[in-house]
């Protein structure tokens, strides 16, 4: 066998080829690359088939993205609840589930006995990682569709790691403005910047607004709820001529980018990032709060031929036929909001989901707010005495979530195939008195350490 030097100490080329397989392991495409390249590496080291046939013997079949959490209680979401289960997980992957799964060699098994797994939940709506000592929610101007929310987010952010404690996984970003603000982002929540996909672009629809309406967040918060809502209403005729110009505005924009997807000779950003709305292939995220904007967004999509998905829609039940037979997809306010208008019912927003579930129209719920995703759990459990049923809440934080945005094929469930966001919890994860013990996003195991958990033990332990 033929001989090289390293360091000054002689070295075999299974040696060598064996070094560089290590070097490379962890990566997802680790047996891609040695088919590729090691082969081509050992060649020239290793001429006799033997020393080849120990090399690719020696390799392990699974690298250190791989698990198997046996014994506990899996609920898939998309299908039946799988007692004393297993769920294997390679290269960030569901691989397998079901009763009886052997870990294959080498991978390490993970005991669950007497816990629950979970597909991890998604935010359908936050401004999570963009708020804080230097907040980059809102945008200037009326039409922002080339900017990307999912740029402003500050990894770093407690509330992440907050919203991780609680079993969420993933959040949709929304930028704040007027008009079209730009785009939705989907982020993984790890406390280092990562990827993020676009997943459909904000409009905040023209509104004839009155009074102002209270926000979901706000530094408002620790004050009384009176203060928000009292204010010095704008008079009707002047809030509907802002209305009107903002509507005309909109539809000279829509009529703007058609031209130029038709032709141009210089390239415009923000027509650019319309071409994929006006395509079909990207949805608008529509924030209709009453009625009467919800009614004028759905004439709005008809009118453009484009695909919308309702936010914020509190007055969306009242204009349940007409969302059903649009076949539109609702993104719902927290449950925890005030009524809209002081004669509102004191439950209207926990009775929304319910009748939405009746209805037959796909919903989710989203938090709209900076630090409010840790308490997403919560917003749709709080949703069960009023009419929802307990297995549709979480499925409202996950599945649902995950098919409004087009994202079903990877995430939402624990199926075979879909992307390792997985949640171990020893209880319902929509109860507070429940623990989550264990989150992996995209197989990864992530820290459940926050600042909140910090001062908790901090202060435990005081005499």
């Amino acid at each position: 066998m033929r001989e090289c030097f390293r360091d000054g100490k002689q070295q075999s080329g299974v040696a060598i080829a064996a070094r560089t397989v290590r070097e490379c392991h962890g990566l997802a495409g680790r047996v891609r690359w040695f088919v590729k390249h090691i082969f081509c590496r050992v060649a020239c080291y290793c001429p006799d088939v033997k020393g080849l046939a120990l090399l690719v013997a020696s390799l392990p079949l699974y690298g250190q993205g791989a698990f198997l959490l046996r014994g506990g209680t899996v609920h898939t979401i998309s299908g039946p609840v799988l007692q004393n289960a297993s769920v294997l997980v390679r290269d960030g992957k569901i691989v397998g589930v079901g009763k009886g799964l052997a870990a294959p060699e080498g991978v390490p098994v993970i005991d669950v006995t007497g816990q629950h797994v979970y597909p991890g939940m998604i935010d359908s709506a936050s401004t999570l990682g963009m708020n804080g000592l230097n907040p980059d929610v809102g945008e200037l101007g009326l039409f922002s569709p080339q900017l990307r929310s999912g740029s402003a987010v500050n990894w770093a952010a407690e509330p992440i790691a907050m919203a991780r404690e609680s079993g969420v996984t993933r959040a949709v970003t929304v930028a704040e403005g007027d008009l079209i603000s730009g785009q939705l982002s989907l982020i993984r929540l790890r406390s280092e910047a990562g990827e993020t996909q676009t997943v459909a672009m904000h409009l905040r629809f023209p509104a004839i607004e009155t009074t102002r309406l209270v926000p979901h967040e706000s530094d408002e918060d620790d004050e009384e709820p009176e203060t928000a809502v009292r204010q010095e209403p704008i008079p009707y005729a002047e809030a509907k001529k802002i209305h009107d110009d903002r509507l005309h505005r909109l539809n000279d924009f829509f009529d703007q980018a058609r031209r130029y997807r038709k032709g141009h000779t210089k390239t415009d950003l923000r027509f650019e990032a319309m071409l994929p709305v006006l395509n079909g292939t990207e949805k608008l995220f529509v924030t209709a709060v009453r009625e009467r904007e919800i009614r004028e967004a759905i004439a709005f999509a008809d009118k453009q031929k484009v695909k919308i998905i309702l936010a914020d829609a509190a007055e969306c039940y009242k204009v349940l036929d007409l969302i059903k037979k649009r076949d539109i997809a609702v993104v719902l306010q927290p449950t925890w909001s005030l009524p809209t208008d002081e004669d509102d019912a004191y439950d209207r927003a926990f009775t929304t989901p319910g009748e939405l579930y009746r209805a037959g129209i796909t919903f989710s719920i989203g938090t709209f707010g900076g630090v409010g995703s840790r308490n997403l759990p919560y917003q749709a459990a709080a949703a069960v005495p009023f009419g929802l049923p307990h297995d549709e809440a979480y499925k409202a934080v996950s599945l649902s979530a995950a098919r409004i945005f087009g994202l079903e094929k990877s995430l939402g469930s624990i199926e075979e195939g879909k992307q390792a966001d997985l949640v171990v919890t020893d209880g319902d994860p929509l109860e507070v008195t429940t623990s989550v013990k264990r989150v992996f996003i995209q197989g990864e195991a992530v820290d459940l350490e926050s600042r909140r958990h910090k001062l908790y033990e901090k202060y435990l332990a005081r005499p």
